[in-house]
């Protein structure tokens, strides 16, 4: 019964970093902004951490079932 939650919110996560890694990935190799407003290399790196940190977590709920 508990383990629905945690399938949720792993496959919530796992989904919107792999997202949020590939959009980046994509944005850099166009050369176009990652983040309007902000610094090329800042908001490539926040966003990679980002997309990696909810990778992570998803991976985390995960591996608690």
């Amino acid at each position: 019964m508990e383990s629905g939650p945690a399938i949720f919110a792993g496959a919530a996560f796992t989904l919107f970093g792999a997202a949020l890694l590939l959009w980046t990935t994509v944005r850099l190799r166009h050369r176009e902004p990652v983040a309007y407003g902000v610094g090329p290399g800042a908001a490539a790196t926040l966003t990679t951490l980002s997309g990696t940190l909810f990778l992570l977590l998803g991976l985390w709920c995960f591996g608690r079932l």
